[in-house]
């Protein structure tokens, strides 16, 4: 939206010709910032309560840096997935308060503001090879501002490790669980837990696992109830939409 649109806009509320709330409407719509290669959404945050976050996997670095770099001019906190080290050394030159979660590959400029007490989201993990996809989710709902806590290495397998923490489950305000191999984890949560539980497959396994597919089918048959599923290794919808339940949580403690 250009300078004379906004001047339109302005004047119609004044003049009674538009509503504040048709107003408010057109602007969620707009502006995108149009670098040819992408067009920044800088209204999201506007429209869905967090700003875009950006997908590294596929774009060069210093496409990644320019579009972090204008996101970030806002003062609001921003978020990139999918970031390699050598991408973020590229950011780091633009922006160099940026820092690089490694272990779940992102990029977080800006610090947003959570509570320290109060509903949390807890991550959990069947295995620790299920970390990194895990992280992903955590640093997610993290940045977008709510309070994270992380369980990790209570698979099925050692049943009795997640048992021991059943008062951490009951603390939660929703659960995310992250699961390779058979992905058994979140039907048992979906046993034990009455918290909604977000069931993240990941990719790790043997041959017939088929690349978290089989974890996949498994939570999607799952006989839990409140249990809800997200494609595989995707910790970032997982997190995100932790998150926003969580936000909701949050309000209702207002």
């Amino acid at each position: 939206m250009n300078r004379d649109e906004l001047r339109r806009l302005l004047a119609g509320v004044k003049d009674g010709s538009l509503s504040p709330d048709d107003a408010f409407d057109q602007l969620k719509l707009l502006p995108y910032d149009d670098h040819g290669f992408a067009k920044i959404d800088h209204h999201r945050a506007v429209r869905k309560g967090f700003g875009e976050v950006v997908f590294c996997q596929g774009k060069t670095p210093e496409q990644v840096a320019t579009i972090l770099e204008r996101l970030s001019a806002s003062g609001s906190p921003t978020l990139a997935t999918r970031a390699d080290p050598e991408t973020f050394a590229v950011v780091r030159r633009s922006i160099p308060d940026a820092v690089y979660h490694e272990q779940a590959r992102c990029i977080v400029v800006g610090q947003s503001k959570r509570p320290e007490h109060g509903p949390c989201v807890l991550v959990v993990t069947a295995g620790t090879a299920d970390i990194p996809v895990a992280e992903e989710a955590a640093i997610t709902a993290d940045v977008m501002g709510s309070r994270v806590d992380r369980l990790y290495d209570v698979g099925v397998a050692g049943l009795h490790r997640l048992l021991d923490n059943r008062g951490r489950l009951l603390t939660a305000n929703v659960i995310v669980a992250v699961a390779g191999m058979e992905g058994a984890l979140p039907s048992v949560l979906g046993g034990m837990a009455e918290q909604p539980i977000i069931a993240v497959p990941t990719s790790v396994g043997y041959g017939a696992s088929f690349h978290g597919l089989s974890a996949l089918l498994t939570m999607l048959n799952t006989c839990a109830p409140g249990v809800a599923v997200v494609n595989i290794d995707n910790g970032f919808g997982a997190g995100y939409l932790a998150a926003v339940i969580n936000q909701m949580g949050l309000r209702g403690h207002e």
